[in-house]
């Protein structure tokens, strides 16, 4: 997997700075998750210390899911990890949404069901708490690690890896659940509650809390904001308007284009009325541009020559002309070979449940702060347009040493 050595780097590197890690009781700024694209499934693998002794494991980011669940029986296996009551609070807590399993039997574990975003599919999981280790910053100490004593995860069955990268053994969830990651680091640690994430084709980042000391203050202050919709642990932005090069799609007769945001879908998928009429005009605006389509490569129903250095600007228009969502170039499109590129927006077909879904490729790149607080997303559209990247802002941060 790529980038793989590099986490290695990092988190030893870290573990050198601190031999032991101290108990919580300072604010810290934000903490901090290295993210890698795996190239074989197009997933985004973080990884997360946990157990004693304190070891790794790697992790699928789902932005819906409810919360951290991994193999607990390979790979990494904690000596000091605890079952939890089935009438225990924090049992309650983590079934809060669920309201068909609320009853509880003493002297019975906690079961919840993980949710395996890639193949859709549940199973039953035994709710566990253990310790893990962030790398948090703040002002006075750049590189700091503490460890959060009861993190709640659950643990599931081997076969629930089915489909996600290799390697990974669970899922990390980012919904707004009160056991998701950002959730919990928020109590335990005491930084706002939001998150950000900086996806890349090479090393992305995860940041609980804020960010403005990795990215700093100018492109932290750069983001537009759109109001953040949450349904169950889905986030999700509403779009007013789709635009090509400027030329709004008759999409409003579909209704409302509501966007759901996910890390485990690789490319933007739309129901099929709305894709008809989006690839209808892209079509048309590239050949406006000289571009020639070439024969189609699957998963993609458009693909085009790759000689000529521009492609359509497609504009998400949020709550008004004022707030778009730009994307063009690299998220836009992708090298299937020397020759051609394909379009990264796919047809979802007629049952997809969101009109839009907005996948990794156009996220990447891109700035996006889940303000779960104000109910706001912030977003800086793509990082290329400032001339920087989210691996070379990481470089260029106050912890470019660790990456």
């Amino acid at each position: 997997m790529a980038s793989l050595s590099q986490f290695l780097l990092f988190f030893s590197f870290l573990f050198c700075l601190k031999n032991t890690f101290p108990v919580l009781g300072f604010q810290s700024n934000f903490a901090l998750f290295p993210v890698a694209k795996d190239a074989a499934t197009l997933q985004y693998v973080a990884r997360i210390s946990h157990g004693a002794p304190l070891g790794s494991t790697d992790l699928v980011v789902d932005l819906g899911g409810s919360f951290l669940w991994m193999d607990c029986n390979s790979g990494h296996v904690s000596s000091s990890y605890r079952l939890i009551s089935s009438c225990s609070v924090n049992c309650s807590r983590a079934k809060f949404h669920d309201l068909g399993s609320t009853s509880c039997l003493l002297n019975t574990n906690c079961y919840v069901s993980p949710y395996n975003g890639v193949t859709g599919s549940t199973s039953m999981g035994e709710l566990v708490e253990d310790v893990i280790a962030v790398d948090s910053v703040d002002p006075s100490d750049v590189g700091q690690s503490t460890t959060v004593d009861h993190f709640l995860f659950a643990c599931a069955s081997t076969f629930r890896l089915q489909g996600l990268a290799s390697g990974a053994k669970g899922m990390m969830g980012l919904g707004k659940a009160s056991i998701s990651l950002p959730s919990q680091l928020s109590s335990s640690i005491g930084h706002p509650q939001k998150f950000s994430v900086c996806l890349s084709s090479s090393t992305g980042v995860l940041l609980t809390g804020s960010g403005d000391t990795v990215f700093g203050t100018k492109i932290a202050r750069s983001l537009a904001y759109t109001p953040l919709i949450t349904k169950q642990n889905d986030y999700f932005i509403n779009v007013q308007s789709i635009k090509i090069n400027g030329r709004r799609l008759a999409v409003h007769e579909q209704g409302k284009l509501e966007a759901k945001l996910s890390t485990v879908v690789p490319y933007t998928t739309m129901v099929s009325s709305v894709y008809a009429i989006f690839s209808k005009a892209y079509v048309e605006a590239a050949t406006k541009m000289n571009m020639t389509r070439v024969e189609t490569v699957a998963p993609f129903g458009l693909c085009f020559s790759s000689k000529g250095p521009w492609v359509p600007e497609i504009d998400l228009v949020l709550q008004s002309e004022m707030v778009k969502w730009r994307i063009q170039g690299r998220n836009s499109m992708v090298k299937v070979s020397e020759e051609s590129m394909c379009l990264g927006f796919l047809d979802g077909g007629l049952e997809q449940s969101s009109p839009i879904v907005i996948g990794g490729l156009q996220m990447e790149d891109n700035l996006l702060e889940f303000d779960i607080g104000s109910s706001m997303l912030g977003f800086s559209s793509s990082l290329l347009l400032k001339e920087t990247t989210c691996s070379s802002s990481l470089q260029d941060s106050t912890l470019k040493q660790f990456f």
